[in-house]
């Protein structure tokens, strides 16, 4: 029998006691498909730092899931940082997230904490000398909004990686040969660290929209289309988008790649369903 796809999935910390009741249903139900990790985000200016905190507490004390909470650059002094991964060590965490992050929304453009870490390769070096923790970081298919050119977006994911992450998480995209030309060019510049792809599962088509106009990522006109007139079809769009979802990890499965993280937006139907059409079922982890 072959063996499953590895996957991880991304939850975000709820503010709401209804998205808190969401966000444990989801967890509890994606739980059973025994990810590698699930990862927590983390406010771009600190701001939902206690409630990531408490969701990756609660993981660890009511499951038995690897959590990888999100950390970033963005308002804090470096001996800020390195107590909250100290504290989070000590918790039992053992995988991170670095992100530099995204600047505050009353920010023009991001600007470096004056004593904390500019960029993420430098927090996943400061990382790494607090404990030797396993790091995920970002990787951009279709370039990072702020980056001058694809040359010099690919040179920074090579510093991160060489800084002692372990493996890359890409943006979300949907033309899988978007991916595949990235994975090329990683693997042309001497990157052998795994890049997993970010998979976005489309629940609300103006949101996702919404999304990709900030990080950038393009949308096919033809995905444009199959979703065209489905606002008020709640039912034929969660077809149409599990449809597209398996046929872009199915794509990619057939390329060879084996990994997948799943940003889940705290609902678990789409990604079970894609899950069980790459073979990940209740019980069977991947090796």
């Amino acid at each position: 029998m072959k063996t499953p796809a590895a996957v991880s999935f991304e939850f975000f910390p709820p503010n709401t006691e209804a998205m808190e009741a969401t966000l444990w249903q989801s967890i509890k139900r994606l739980a059973e498909l025994q990810p590698r990790f699930v990862s927590v985000t983390y406010g771009a200016d600190g701001s939902t730092r206690e409630r990531t905190h408490a969701a990756v507490a609660r993981i660890i004390e009511e499951t038995a899931l690897t959590p990888a909470p999100h950390l970033t650059c963005v308002g804090a002094s470096r001996g800020e940082i390195d107590a909250i991964a100290r504290e989070y060590w000590d918790m039992g965490v053992r995988h991170l997230v670095a992100l530099r992050g995204d600047a505050p929304k009353d920010a023009d453009s991001y600007v470096p904490h004056a004593d904390g870490y500019a960029y993420a390769s430098d927090l996943v070096e400061g990382l790494k000398r607090v404990a030797d923790f396993d790091i995920s970081v970002a990787a951009y298919p279709e370039i990072h909004p702020e980056a001058t050119d694809a040359d010099t977006d690919l040179d920074n994911l090579k510093r991160k990686l060489d800084a002692g992450a372990s493996r890359a998480i890409t943006q979300f995209f949907f033309d899988v040969e978007t991916y595949l030309r990235f994975h090329e060019r990683c693997a042309r510049a001497g990157i052998e660290s795994t890049i997993v792809p970010g998979i976005l599962p489309i629940t609300r088509f103006p949101q996702m929209e919404r999304f990709a106009a900030m990080c950038g990522a393009s949308i096919p006109e033809a995905l444009r289309h199959r979703f065209d007139g489905l606002d008020d079809d709640a039912e034929t769009r969660q077809m149409i988008a599990a449809s597209v979802a398996i046929e872009q990890v199915r794509q990619l499965e057939a390329e060879g790649i084996e990994d997948f993280h799943f940003y889940t937006l705290n609902r678990s139907e789409l990604t079970y369903a894609i899950c069980h059409a790459l073979g990940v079922r209740a019980g069977q982890a991947a090796a």
